[in-house]
């Protein structure tokens, strides 16, 4: 899914404390050309509430407490269920700026015979540039973490990342543990996950491209490893087992054939004795054709296959109904009933089938399925009704009540009770990557949000999802630009990949829009961001596609109807509109470290000061609200730079030494400046502060439990609640913070 900036890394030591006390260690810097750093005053953060939004990757039901569970997602970290307050409870929240890679979940494991112990195995990338992934371990159900660094790489978000749990209490010793890699083969651990080493003994060769394993289950005293990196031949086993946790072996008699080239989930019913296997041709969650289930009677080392339905027909409208086969979850009070799920069928979309005489027969409980998404109104996209869902990989049914069904897809989590009324059980559990953040000074909305997957949404409150949903006429996947004209604050223009153009604008302040009634050639493949000068009367959109080619931007003073290139703008910058001056655009060119600003409402664009930092897309110019030429430069490690003549000179802010986003809110009182916010360093760690003074002091406002990674995109004050900031992250939502509440 999202991909996070890269920052440096600092290589943290030994393992964590708990959560109120665990930080995580910033870059390094020259702290002693930095300001003090005031004591924290008492910050609430929440979530702004969307609902989901991202690939919930997996839920597991605690085997022996009523009313637990827990959930992992690819890039926001894992949750807790609460039955009893009907919410999820994020676990990872105090993992910081330099941890932002383990944010992504890649399997979590319980005890059974010990129901405050949980295992969470983090890392979201397995490439070179990430760092490696890392365990923790907790005794209280995730209320405090201990933590040990691995020296391999997980792959949160990496493809199978729906495959099974990849972490496993071994069933026969709760002390020792099995992690399952992907390019490192299988890791054992015996002091309960504090220390990890190869298992001895274990047949698979590790691959360095390949999924390497895929799931690891308990059937029974055994344990099962599905391996992801078979050719689907009789020849290439792609299951493995222990009697023993010593001597490995291929299961024998285990299905072959494209339909069974990769295992992806398993299920052991007790009470039967059968192992239940999904199975498909490639990884997923998108690429998967063709799949199967199958069942093992691991008593007589029987096989039969009891696929519902075999993918490769076609629909009512002759469209090729291709898909895999990816959860499985198995009913731990009725012999021989199970579910399991299609993935990645687009032409006749996914479900989830239900069996209770052991795959004989199967149910497919799409057909009756009545939902219910009035508190996450996004999901009623496209022709206004909620889907059944895609990427149904993780599925769950409670070992408590044989009709509470969950399952998650790419944006959501949903459940039922009775198998037929289906909504959202999402309630706490926030995953969108957030691209862009407005807080308008006037209107009903205090928030207007771009973001990734899912578009743009207006808020008209903070504590429920947006009762418009996504904005349409676009509906956008991923939104690329939003802007607000400063003097004409009804006026919103929006930029992304849209279904109806890539451009849109609003004369209500973003609650209804209209697409442009033309856009440029390249916006179709290339939509970057937008914006518009003060009164609304000039809009500037820049291009760069999504490989990072940059293009030209154009400029349109007829609210978009024509367009015209602007050769002079430095291609694929990020334009920005003087906030009382609708004459004057700004513009960042990081290539070459020059301020580039326009007199002639963007029509031509001249150099003015250089000799800056360059050489990174992500360094951010804002412009202060209300104030013509006063601009402020964020360039990471480089620091923070401002300007207030517009460009033609900067100086550098001594107070601190790195800047990754700044933005501004209402002024405290008695200051005749807004607050300014800003994510980077005034010391040694990354965090979120606060300015009352023009920058020269600085008050950390976030606490070492509330970091979210990775939050270098942007944050803004509101400008009519003093002390209110909203915090963009990437993959745990909206963070909205409250001094003193």
């Amino acid at each position: 899914m999202r991909t996070p900036r890269l920052s440096r890394r600092a290589v943290l030591a030994g393992t964590a404390g708990t959560v109120a006390a665990t930080a995580a260690s910033g870059a390094v810097g020259p702290a002693a050309a930095a300001a003090p750093v005031a004591d924290a005053p008492a910050y609430r953060w929440r979530n702004v509430v969307i609902g989901g939004t991202g690939f919930v990757t997996g839920v597991l039901f605690h085997p022996s407490v009523r009313g637990l569970a827990y959930a992992r997602t690819d890039i926001g970290g894992a949750y807790r269920w609460d039955d009893r307050a009907g919410r999820w409870t994020p676990l990872t929240d105090h993992l910081g700026w330099d941890d932002w890679n383990l944010l992504g979940v890649e399997a979590i494991a319980v005890a059974p015979a010990h129901p405050g112990r949980v295992y969470l195995a983090l890392g979201t990338y397995a490439q070179s540039w990430a760092g490696n992934g890392a365990v923790l371990r907790s005794e209280d159900r995730g209320a405090t973490w201990s933590r040990t660094d691995l020296d391999v790489k997980l792959g949160a978000n990496e493809d199978g990342r729906g495959a099974g749990e990849r972490l496993l209490v071994d069933p026969r010793d709760s002390d020792t543990l099995w992690l399952g890699t992907r390019h490192d083969g299988l890791l054992k651990s015996t002091d309960r996950g504090a220390t990890w080493a190869a298992a001895s003994g274990f047949p698979a060769k590790a691959s360095a491209s390949g999924q390497g394993v895929m799931f690891l289950v308990a059937a029974g005293r055994a344990v099962y490893v599905g391996w992801g990196d078979g050719d689907g031949t009789s020849d290439t086993a792609n299951l493995y087992r222990t009697a023993d946790g010593t001597a490995w072996e291929a299961v024998p008699g285990q299905p072959s054939g494209t339909a069974a080239k990769v295992p992806i989930r398993a299920a052991y019913d007790t009470h039967t004795r059968e192992l239940y296997v999904t199975y498909a041709n490639a990884p997923g969650p998108n690429g998967q054709s063709d799949g199967s289930v199958h069942k093992l009677r691991t008593a007589t080392g029987t096989w039969a296959d009891v696929t519902p339905v075999k993918p490769g027909g076609t629909t009512g409208d002759g469209s090729a109904d291709t898909f895999g086969y990816g959860g499985v979850a198995v009913d731990a009070r009725r012999p021989g009933t199970l579910v399991v799920s299609t993935n990645n069928r687009w032409a006749d979309i996914d479900t989830v089938y239900r069996t209770t005489n052991g795959g004989r027969t199967w149910t497919s409980l799409k057909d009756a399925a009545v939902f219910d998404v009035s508190e996450t109104p996004y999901l009623k996209w496209g022709d206004d009704k909620p889907k059944f869902g895609w990427w149904i990989q993780a599925l769950a049914v409670d070992p408590y009540d044989s009709k509470h069904i969950v399952y998650g897809t790419g944006a959501t989590l949903y459940g039922t009770r009775d198998l037929k009324r289906w909504a959202p059980q999402i309630r706490g559990l926030e995953e969108t990557a957030v691209r862009q953040l407005i807080s308008p000074p006037v209107g009903e909305a205090h928030l207007l949000s771009g973001l990734g997957d899912i578009g743009v949404m207006y808020h008209e409150r903070l504590t429920a999802s947006p009762a418009r949903g996504m904005a349409a006429n676009p509906v956008f996947g991923s939104a690329t630009g939003l802007a607000q004209a400063a003097a004409r604050p009804s006026y919103v223009v929006r930029a992304g990949w849209g279904d109806n153009g890539n451009g849109a604008c609003s004369n209500d302040g973003g609650q209804t829009w209209a697409p442009f009634e033309a856009q440029p050639d390249i916006a179709k493949n290339a939509p970057g961001p937008i914006a518009t000068n003060a009164d609304g009367s000039a809009l500037l959109w820049s291009f760069v596609h999504w490989d990072g080619t940059k293009y030209a931007a154009h400029r349109s003073t007829d609210n978009g109807t024509t367009w015209s290139e602007i050769s002079s703008f430095p291609k694929g910058a990020t334009p920005v509109a003087d906030p009382a001056d609708p004459t004057l655009f700004y513009a960042y060119d990081t290539d070459t470290g020059t301020l580039l600003a326009s007199t002639d409402s963007g029509l031509s664009f001249t150099a003015r000061a250089g000799g800056l930092p360059s050489g990174d897309a992500q360094f951010k110019l804002v412009a202060a609200p209300g104030r013509s030429g006063d601009l402020w430069l964020s360039v990471k490690w480089n620091g923070l730079y401002r300007s207030t003549d517009g460009g033609a000179s900067f100086s550098k802010v001594a107070s601190c030494w790195a800047s990754y986003t700044l933005g501004f809110g209402k002024a405290a009182d008695g200051a005749d400046y807004p607050a300014i916010y800003q994510v980077g360093s005034t010391d040694t760690i990354t965090a979120v502060h606060r300015s009352d003074d023009e920058a020269k002091t600085w008050t950390r406002i976030n606490d070492d439990a509330h970091q979210w990674g990775w939050t270098g995109e942007v944050v803004v004050g509101d400008p009519r609640v003093y002390g209110r900031v909203y915090l963009a992250t990437n993959g745990r939502g909206i963070q909205y913070g409250e001094p003193g509440r």
